[in-house]
């Protein structure tokens, strides 16, 4: 199959699942437990109905947004995500560039495979950094002072991830970084040779944003194991507040849920929110995102830009959050299953297709910017 025949989601997923080693793929495409809330984040999205408006003159469709003070040429955003230069040598040197390309924002993960520097420097477009809360409070504090001066607009704390998420999916085929595979695992390696000569002919694996922090020689740190022993599960609200002091900018929190905790980031002067559960990765059985977007909008969405993420994989998915009141809508698997397939060329293929079929969308509803999509524009059917 190739790049020209992917038309969706699924084509790519199919290329990537074609391309990539087992355990790897499975690492992208895989969730926590049952994977029942993986399969909820898309299915949210077909309990409700667009109502559309016609005969309103649709010519020109700006589909621009501002979101936690930065311009967007369209209202998604590529989230940050771990480990990029395993699903291609690219990895975040890719999607930069192509969320550049598309006058939108890209977030770099701690667990990123090249250092917020380089990405920042490949892209005109804004950049997110995206952090975990460790139990040394120095590293916070650098990680942030390194970011300041990386000329990052915008921090994201995630904050759903204070330990891993129980990914069944990896304990089968032993995957952990680096590489401690069982025999089923070392065989899905074997069968896929182009990946490995591909993994072994350019530069070494790392972690740049931790490689003075995390030894990731000789096998001694995986991620699961930083998840238990570096980052910090007695964090609270007055740790965060600080941090937000600290960083004195715009600050996101990523995997809020509740009213309750929305309200709690209000008060600590965060600037932004993602309702997210970390693409079902962490607790199954969790509500997603958009199931819970309109009665934190109702809450707070005067107050702090809300976003959401989690299972879009259409225009008309980005449409609904929209018309539910979020800011902008963060996209995952939906640009890392095309990354797999094609590197940079996969990416932008991507987000032109997010692009095209959100105008495509809009025009369909009668609208010709963002701020016209409002709940007039939905039905729920339960």
């Amino acid at each position: 199959m190739r790049l020209s025949s992917c038309h969706n989601f699924h084509d790519f997923r199919r290329i990537a699942k074609q391309r990539l080693p087992a355990p790897i793929f499975n690492y992208i495409d895989g969730a926590a437990d049952d994977e029942v809330t993986l399969r909820r984040n898309t299915t949210a999205f077909d309990d409700c109905d667009l109502v559309p408006n016609v005969l309103r003159g649709v010519a020109d469709v700006d589909m621009s947004v501002t979101v936690m003070g930065q311009k967007l040429a369209m209202p998604v955003y590529c989230s940050p995500t771990a480990l990029q230069r395993l699903f291609h040598h690219q990895g975040e040197r890719a999607v930069a560039a192509a969320a550049g390309k598309y006058g939108t924002m890209f977030g770099v993960s701690s667990l990123g495979t090249v250092s917020l520097e380089e990405a920042r420097k490949l892209s005109g477009g804004p950049q997110v950094y995206q952090f975990y809360f460790h139990k040394d409070r120095g590293l916070n504090r650098e990680m942030m002072a390194r970011a300041k001066q990386a000329g990052i607009q915008v921090m994201m704390l995630t904050v759903d991830s204070i330990t891993g998420g129980n990914r069944e999916r990896d304990k089968r085929t032993g995957f952990a970084i680096p590489f401690k595979l069982n025999l089923a695992g070392i065989a899905q390696f074997a069968i896929k040779p182009f990946w490995a000569l591909n993994y072994i002919t350019h530069e070494s694996f790392k972690l740049p944003q931790l490689d003075t922090h995390v030894d990731m020689g000789g096998g001694v740190m995986s991620i699961s194991k930083y998840f238990t022993e570096m980052l910090d599960p007695s964090m609270t609200w007055d740790d965060v507040a600080e941090m937000v002091k600290h960083w004195n900018g715009q600050f996101c929190l990523k995997g809020i849920m509740s009213v309750e905790d929305a309200k709690r980031a209000v008060d600590i002067g965060c600037t932004g929110i993602v309702l997210s559960n970390h693409g079902g990765r962490q607790l199954d059985g969790s509500r997603t995102g958009f199931d819970q977007l309109a009665e934190i909008v109702d809450a707070v969405g005067d107050k702090i830009d809300v976003m959401m993420d989690g299972g879009v994989q259409r225009g008309t998915h980005v449409l609904k959050a929209l018309s539910l009141g979020a800011k902008a809508v963060g996209l995952g698997r939906y640009y890392l299953f095309p990354l797999a397939a094609a590197g940079q060329p996969g990416v932008e293929r991507a987000l032109e297709q997010m692009r095209i079929e959100i105008e495509r969308a809009m025009k369909l509803m009668g609208c010709t910017s963002v701020d016209q999509l409002t709940r007039q524009n939905l039905r729920f059917r339960r």
